[in-house]
């Protein structure tokens, strides 16, 4: 009995102790667990990177490629705090805030007449090689160098901005007017004469208060306002036959100026919904302006490539553009160009740039893609072979030269010389040698 009852007692501790052990090791392992369970959601907590734009198109597409990323990424998502300020003071407060050294966003837009003002001295904006270089070869470069200096690239644009002419078809055939045919500026002319007579109305509309009349022709004929160095080249004979051309229209009638000074204007917008002109050149991103603010043309518009001065000359260029920074006060720069190479370099970003903006994505390997040609507003107001007309002209975008005198040259372009020329009607020769020895 009493060895029974001993075995009973070492029984008994036995599996008192096993027990413990067991509760020990649940314990630990409910731990272990917990830490980890601990450790993954500090992990997937969201990073806040905040980003100022001038454009809340711009700001609605960066929205929504940060829900598009944190449903591909949820290991590392992102709480973007975005805001839009007009044109003027996101410049203003994004200098300041960078030259302060204080106060500046993890990310921001930069329109291209603008970052010039950057990339002087000590530049407070992060270089992006290690997210670009990488899609090279996948993308229209020259609107990489637009926000590059001594070969680092601190900017990415939403497009190529590839040049075009939009072309009022029900305007041309009342006038008996191809636009296919329509090779050369002299070409363009005449058939602006053809529409002047049998319509009364204008070919075209020049702007006089902004530079997208004539800074797309200049480039095409071979020059810029700046060169590759930097130097101003405003009063090289192409920018004086460039700009004697445009008078030339204004004043035969074939052209008019635009109401409101520039096509982004209201009253232009009312002038050419009405049908006020046969066509107007402006960058593919200027679709968006059409579908929303000329309504009344849908079906009616055609895009074609740019007329030349002479043949062999590009048919297009590549005009205006934003380009998104990251700035050096970012304490979370390798997440922002993370995502940032995920909104504007990916395949899966350039189609949306296409599909939420209308703007021609830079990543040329997606213009064939059959996601282009998908039903939206763009394609049910132009047709859906606009794609033709970019890729017939890959070759031929001419680029710009943007350099740290861009922001003066462009202002100055806008508020004298364009405005003395076409519309007080001084000599082109003179307007142009005035602006350079005033920026000089």
């Amino acid at each position: 009995m009493k060895r029974k009852l001993q075995l009973s007692s070492a029984t008994l501790l036995a599996s008192m102790l096993l027990l413990s052990a067991c509760t020990s090791n649940s314990s630990t392992n409910n731990e272990a667990a917990e830490t980890k369970n601990d450790s993954a959601t500090k992990k997937a907590a969201p990073v806040k990177l905040s980003f100022w734009t001038f454009n809340e198109l711009h700001q609605k597409f960066f929205e929504s490629m940060a829900e598009s990323w944190n449903k591909a990424h949820p290991e590392q998502p992102v709480q973007l705090e975005a805001t839009t300020f007009p044109y003027d003071d996101n410049h203003n407060k994004l200098l300041v805030a960078l030259q302060s050294g204080t106060g500046a966003p993890d990310m921001a837009d930069i329109e291209i007449s603008k970052i010039g003002n950057y990339l002087k001295g000590d530049v407070q904006l992060a270089a992006l090689n290690d997210i670009v270089e990488p899609e090279k070869a996948n993308l229209v470069m020259s609107r990489l160098d637009n926000y590059a200096k001594d070969g680092k690239y601190y900017g990415i644009d939403y497009h190529v901005g590839a040049q075009v002419i939009y072309y009022n078809k029900e305007i041309l055939d009342k006038a008996g007017v191809n636009a296919d045919e329509i090779k050369t500026w002299d070409d363009y002319e005449k058939a602006g004469k053809q529409v002047l007579e049998k319509t009364g109305k204008p070919m075209t509309t020049v702007e006089t208060t902004d530079q997208w009349s004539l800074w797309p022709m200049v480039v095409q004929h071979g020059s810029d306002f700046l060169d590759k160095n930097g130097n101003v080249t405003l009063g090289d004979q192409v920018n004086v036959e460039s700009l004697t051309y445009l008078q030339k229209l204004v004043k035969e009638k074939v052209a008019v100026t635009a109401p409101g000074g520039f096509h982004h204007a209201e009253e232009y917008y009312g002038f050419m919904n009405k049908g006020g002109a046969a066509s107007v050149w402006m960058p593919m991103w200027y679709m968006g302006r059409f579908t929303d603010y000329m309504p009344d043309l849908k079906g009616k518009i055609i895009i074609k490539p740019m007329p030349v001065f002479k043949q062999g000359e590009k048919r297009s260029s590549g005009m205006g553009g934003t380009g998104t920074v990251i700035t050096k006060q970012s304490k979370n720069q390798d997440v922002a160009k993370k995502f940032l190479s995920y909104a504007k370099l990916s395949k899966e970003g350039n189609i949306q740039i296409w599909s939420q903006l209308g703007f021609d994505p830079i990543r040329s390997d997606v213009w064939n893609d059959p996601a282009l040609k998908a039903d939206n507003k763009f394609t049910a107001y132009f047709g859906k072979n606009l794609w033709d007309v970019l890729i017939s002209v890959k070759n031929e975008i001419a680029p710009t030269n943007i350099k740290e005198k861009t922001p003066a040259v462009s202002d100055y372009i806008k508020t004298k010389t364009i405005f003395q020329a076409l519309n007080d009607m001084k000599d082109p020769k003179q307007v142009l040698d005035d602006a350079v020895k005033n920026i000089k």
